[in-house]
């Protein structure tokens, strides 16, 4: 059963996979694309698309491989934002890399219950197997 702040985590990590992805594609074809009129990288949010149903529905090894995967967006928004110096581009790397620190902690504190209690059922499971290995 989940917890309330579980439920919490769980729409914090689908809202900003969301925002994620539309921030993508407007960043890329209206507010500051590289090229006038769009620009190729938009397909950037594509591998954002894949996930998203599985964060719905809280696959827990959806959960647990985006937030590796996530990491790659929050790179690329923490080196627009440095080296875009003094343009728009640069705010919204630097708002790419926010909202990827947002999905990362709601994706980790959603896991954190399930990981707790994977590591208890590995460790049950260890003591019968040394109880068995003494007798």
């Amino acid at each position: 059963m989940e917890t309330t702040m579980q439920k919490y985590f769980h729409w914090g990590a689908i809202g900003s996979l969301v925002t994620l992805i539309i921030w993508c594609v407007l960043w890329e074809m209206v507010l500051a694309p590289l090229k006038p009129g769009g620009s190729w990288l938009v397909l950037k949010a594509a591998p954002l698309l894949l996930p998203l149903y599985g964060v719905y529905k809280r696959d827990i090894y959806t959960l647990q491989w985006t937030s590796m995967m996530i990491l790659l967006y929050f790179t690329e928004g923490v080196v627009r934002g440095w080296s875009d110096i003094g343009s728009l581009s640069s705010w919204l790397g630097w708002g790419e890399a926010a909202v990827v620190c947002v999905y990362f902690v709601c994706a980790v504190l959603y896991l954190r219950p399930y990981k707790r209690a994977a590591k208890k059922l590995a460790k049950e499971l260890l003591d019968k197997v040394k109880v068995n290995t003494v007798k």
